[in-house]
């Protein structure tokens, strides 16, 4: 009997392993450059299977009805295994999102059809260079820009090159604590930005110019419309974590946080005081303010989600159909509430220097705290810290 020779299926073997290896790097390479990650278990698994069953066949291992039926059964469990996450991931995907990141762009000063708001008359004041810099929250642009326009002279103020800049809270505070700008629009700092300053021998002055009010926000899809502040602090404790243990379906309870020293992280940390706030999964930690609010109303199948921002971003910014403020206590978040303190999570927004303002730079302070900066205020959508007529 003559012996079989194995060179030609080695050979196939080594040729086949050489091609699959480079087809199956450029696929992973694919994958991972265009951010589908998830794919990449799947996608070795899936080289793999197909490689061995090539090498299999050319060996004549399939001739065996057993051991064939052995190995595509554990083939396709390996197959199945791998494809959890992707299957997952493009499920998830296939989830409506609400676009909660808002344009800059259309508040930037001097722009023909932004969306600033005008005084209808000129303002009293009219600064000229050296002008004052300022940098601040996304929530505070669209005030700031307002206060550019009115005082500053006709020019371009990119939001991210100019004297005018725009920025996330804790990127606002290192510019002003570097010397980069004059002043901020932002809420109050954080104790670790406060702790930056002392180290700095810096002292932060904080000026309040407008009040506004903290919210937490739900899927629109979810049947809570009302929490106490008790049952907030409960739930961002970790100690409240369904849905029905407020009145709510059984679900269980995603309560998303902020990156710390972002200004809603901020305002959480002292609304819970000595309560200490559970820590979030990574995957539960929104990075900007619209991201937060895009995580929460994006889960549409869940409805199980819980978010924090201010109530300008949310309700003139975003104008998002996919979340709904809650009421606190029994009291909406509006504006009139805010002006009556009976919203209870009500606080200051802030110009925030470092108390050695130059002329031209309390100047600017003096006039947003007159009756023409605080209308302005008003008109802006905000709440004025201060009577006017």
């Amino acid at each position: 009997m003559e012996k079989k020779s194995y060179f030609i299926p080695i050979v196939n073997a080594i040729i086949g392993l050489i091609a699959g290896s480079f087809l199956t790097f450029i696929i992973v390479f694919i994958a991972a450059f265009s951010g589908s990650i998830h794919y990449i278990p799947f996608i070795i698994a899936l080289a793999a299977v197909l490689y061995i069953a090539y090498v299999l066949h050319n060996f004549e291992f399939f001739t065996r009805k057993k051991a064939a039926k052995f190995f595509w059964t554990f083939a396709l469990g390996v197959l199945a295994i791998t494809a959890i996450q992707p299957i997952y991931h493009w499920f998830d995907n296939r989830i409506p999102t609400v676009d909660a990141e808002v344009n800059i762009y259309q508040y930037e000063p001097f722009i023909e059809g932004n969306q600033v708001e005008k005084l209808s008359e000129d303002a009293s004041l009219k600064l000229q260079e050296p002008l004052p810099k300022m940098d601040g929250a996304t929530a505070l642009y669209p005030l700031y820009a307002a206060f550019v326009q009115a005082v500053y002279p006709e020019k371009m103020y990119n939001p991210y090159s100019s004297e005018v800049m725009v920025n996330q809270t804790p990127d606002a505070y290192t510019n002003l604590l570097e010397g980069n700008v004059d002043m901020i629009f932002v809420a109050g700092p954080s104790e670790k930005q406060l702790q930056r300053s002392q180290e700095k021998g810096m002292k932060l002055k904080l000026t309040p110019i407008g009040k506004e009010a903290f919210v937490f926000f739900v899927n629109a899809k979810n049947n809570i419309d009302n929490l106490t502040l008790d049952q907030i602090k409960g739930i961002y404790a970790g100690e409240l974590t369904n849905w029905s243990q407020v009145g709510g379906k059984n679900d269980d309870i995603r309560a998303f946080q902020r990156p710390q020293d972002s200004g809603s992280q901020t305002a959480l940390q002292r609304l819970m005081g000595e309560k200490p706030i559970v820590e979030a999964p990574t995957e539960n930690i929104a990075s900007g303010m619209g991201g937060i609010i895009n995580e929460v109303s994006k889960y549409k199948n869940y409805k199980n989600a819980i978010g924090y921002t201010f109530r300008y971003y949310s309700n003139e910014m975003v104008r998002s159909k996919e979340i709904k403020l809650l009421e606190i206590d029994g009291v909406a978040p509006t504006k009139e509430t805010i002006r009556a303190n009976t919203y209870p999570i009500t606080s200051d927004f802030y110009i925030v220097t470092m108390g050695n303002e130059a002329a031209h730079v309390q100047a600017f302070i003096d006039w947003i705290l007159s009756e023409e900066g605080q209308r302005l205020v008003e008109q802006a959508g905000y709440v004025p810290v201060t009577e006017y007529e």
